[in-house]
């Protein structure tokens, strides 16, 4: 008992230094890591290779060049590390990766575990199906199979959604969106439910963008942000005054036409996604509010 005990002393004591250092665990090291995603829409996705791009790739590798700046280090090894949406949260807290760079969403539940940069892209859940499917709403989904990704939000979101309109459906789960977006495309699911972005994103990127249309009402606006572990003061205020400073000189702005306008590798093809109306506010005034704030506006 008395060695159990011991062991989980050290442990804590272990999990809380770690917690509290990272900018020290950067400087001594001469490195940072970046979890970065494979298929997040323009987000975060990979060119192969191991080469890694996106909007919030960018954002993150500015922070990591400010926090260089901050800790006067004549170079900084940025290292990748690709996370999925079951094992981002894990590898966040225990230290593998420095900034999840994806397209994870900030809610009440996270937060106890993880912390958030301020918020640059405000998502609207939606559904897309096959053109020819003749579904255009929610409610058409009734036995149908819906596709989603493993360990995101719309799990929730469907599910809450099927007790509301007492529509029955099977679900059917991705490894990863691109897998899902395979569901769809292949014909194993009707309909695929997940981010706005990342639909218009694998549409674009598909054998005939035509065959796709993304339908129904927003299921739900949901804050993206970066994340990182907890309990870190000194990093939250290098990483959040970094990514304010891209809010108030349009750097983000710029960047978000980049990415969601302007055509994207490696195939040259349009996301098509102008900024809404809350992403352009997240912008004007920068904050971590998760999405049960934006939920009882």
């Amino acid at each position: 008992m008395k060695k159990l005990l011991l062991v989980s002393c050290m442990a804590m004591a272990f999990g809380a230094a770690h917690a509290e250092d990272t900018l020290k665990k950067i400087k001594d090291s001469g490195s940072a890591t970046m979890g970065v995603r494979e298929s997040s829409g323009a987000l975060s996705y990979t060119l192969g290779d191991g080469k890694y791009t996106g909007f919030h790739y960018e954002v993150c590798q500015q922070v990591f060049a400010d926090i260089q700046k901050q800790l006067g280090m004549a170079k900084l090894d940025v290292k990748y590390q690709p996370v999925t949406s079951q094992n981002r949260i894990p590898l966040v807290q225990n230290g593998t990766v420095d900034l999840e760079c994806g397209s994870t969403t900030n809610n009440a539940t996270r937060q106890k575990d993880v912390a958030f940069a301020p918020t640059l892209y405000v998502e609207e859940v939606r559904i897309a199906v096959k053109a020819a499917s003749g579904i255009s709403n929610i409610n058409q989904l009734a036995n149908k199979t819906v596709a989603t990704t493993t360990g995101t939000t719309s799990v929730q979101l469907l599910r809450k959604h099927e007790r509301a309109a007492g529509v029955e459906f099977k679900e059917l789960f991705g490894k990863d969106h691109a897998d899902s977006f395979l569901l769809l495309e292949g014909g194993r699911a009707d309909a695929f439910v997940m981010d706005g972005q990342i639909l218009a994103g694998l549409i674009s990127k598909s054998k005939n963008p035509a065959d796709y249309k993304i339908v129904g009402d927003v299921i739900s606006v949901e804050p993206i942000g970066i994340m990182y572990r907890k309990d870190d003061p000194a990093f939250k205020k290098a990483v959040d005054d970094s990514v304010r400073a891209m809010a108030r000189s349009g750097e983000v702005a710029k960047l978000y036409d980049k990415w969601f306008i302007q055509p994207i590798p490696p195939t040259n093809t349009k996301v098509g996604l102008p900024a809404s109306e809350l992403t352009k506010a997240a912008w004007a005034n920068p904050n971590d509010k998760p999405l049960e704030d934006y939920a009882r506006k």
